[in-house]
């Protein structure tokens, strides 16, 4: 079993598949098209990007929050809060550049952890 990125060719070469190549070039899109959570609510004055609210703005939307939510929404912080790098004051080409960074190290953190899994999966398969 070879890497989720990369089937066996022989000779220690290893290449993608069409299927593979599809994959990564799709995870690449999406990662580009991460910015348009930025620009859409900011061009339709929505406020915040849709299903990114917290539990106050989850309670002002529907009137309330489940009390599960309100009790654990403080165990997970965000490691770039509102995925924006320069602050709540960040000129609008930063807070693109820091959410395209982000979707960035989100691809790269999955990547890792496929790579990590396959790499267990090889190993314990031979």
């Amino acid at each position: 079993m070879s890497p989720i990125w990369f089937t066996h060719c022989g000779r220690g070469r290893h290449e993608m598949t069409k299927s593979q190549r599809k994959l990564w070039i799709g995870l690449l899109i999406m990662t580009l098209l991460t910015p348009l959570g930025i620009i859409l609510p900011r061009i339709f004055d929505t406020g915040a990007a849709w299903g990114e609210w917290g539990v106050n703005k989850l309670e002002q939307l529907l009137g309330y929050a489940p009390q599960g939510l309100k009790r654990l929404s403080h165990i997970w912080k965000a490691p770039i809060p509102n995925y924006n790098l320069g602050g709540s004051d960040a000129s609008m080409t930063v807070q693109l550049l820091s959410y395209l960074a982000s979707g960035v190290l989100g691809l790269l953190a999955v990547g890792l952890v496929v790579f990590v899994i396959t790499r267990f999966l090889v190993k314990n398969e031979k």
